[in-house]
């Protein structure tokens, strides 16, 4: 756990200036983790039109512990995803009957473990998240793998059954993360963003089997409403906007019939004023018809079976 390094000293990284670098260091670097096939299915199940993931990542205390911050007032801004976003979370998703994915990093789920059997027995997905917020750049392989490998059996334990997909945290994939997944034998990933739809993750030109369910930053929560007190960050973004940015993402992937990702967070979209945006989106996404709401690993399953 404790095995760090810059990724700049781990073997076979170049060295020099990019512009300096031969045809065959740049390709290698491109083809590390790379698009291959889509997994976009020809139909949903049950007829559905498009498919809506809904995903939580409960980062909860780990993300100013990963910073080794020990403010309490950095910590209760993540005890607050667990104490009031969770709850609302978990009454939204009971009330319209809707399944999504909840990402823990393992320390998270350690902290809040009756969260965790609580949110599983609701018959929710939960996910590989780091175990700690980790940033996976900056580990070598071994400690990458070996926390990785940690919080699938921290999971497995409170959620009572293997996690069978991974969300590197911050969607800090590392050229070392898809060899990782590959050796956990996971069906999914779900940090990299290639592609509006599902695709088959290639390592160094070969097929690996693993579907990719890309993210982005624009259907990310965090990005609009994060708050760091001695930076710049500030939540300039009101909730109407998001809600409209959210619901524009939407409505491309139904009129293309492919899948809508969101990603929430628990410290985030459990707000009061934000919680609301949620309820209102899941209303439209409903009224518009045809929709199939799925977990992570349920789209994926479908995607991979469908190919």
């Amino acid at each position: 756990m404790n095995e760090i390094a810059n990724p700049a000293a781990t073997p076979g990284h170049p060295s020099g200036e990019a512009w300096e670098w031969p045809e065959d260091v740049w390709r290698r670097i491109v083809e590390r983790a790379r698009a291959g096939r889509s997994l976009a299915p020809g139909a949903w199940p049950g007829g559905a039109r498009c498919a809506v993931a809904l995903s939580f990542d409960a980062d909860h205390e780990t993300i100013p512990l990963r910073d080794t911050d020990e403010s309490p007032m950095r910590l209760s801004q993540g005890q607050y995803g667990s104490r009031q976003g969770i709850p609302r979370i978990r009454r939204v998703l009971d009330r319209e009957q809707i399944p999504a994915t909840f990402f823990y990093p393992a320390v998270s789920a350690l902290l809040h473990p009756e969260e965790v059997r609580a949110i599983a027995a609701d018959g929710h997905e939960i996910g590989i998240h780091s175990w700690i917020h980790e940033r996976n750049t900056t580990l070598t392989y071994m400690a990458e793998r070996d926390l990785s490998m940690r919080a699938a059996d921290v999971l497995d334990r409170l959620a009572g059954r293997p996690p069978v997909g991974m969300r590197t945290a911050s969607w800090d994939f590392s050229p070392n993360t898809l060899r990782i997944i590959q050796e956990m034998e996971l069906l999914y990933d779900s940090s990299l963003m290639a592609d509006d739809d599902p695709y088959e993750l290639v390592a160094d030109g070969n097929a690996t089997g693993i579907v990719e369910l890309p993210p982005e930053w624009i259907r990310d929560d965090a990005v609009y409403f994060n708050m760091q007190r001695f930076s710049g960050l500030r939540p300039y973004t009101p909730p109407s906007a998001v809600e409209e940015i959210f619901t524009a993402e939407f409505d491309g992937a139904w009129n293309e019939g492919g899948l809508f990702l969101l990603t929430m967070h628990p410290h985030v979209i459990g707000h009061r004023s934000r919680i609301v945006l949620l309820e209102r989106l899941i209303r439209a996404i409903k009224q518009r018809g045809r929709v199939w709401f799925a977990t992570h690993e349920q789209v994926a399953r479908w995607c991979k079976e469908q190919a």
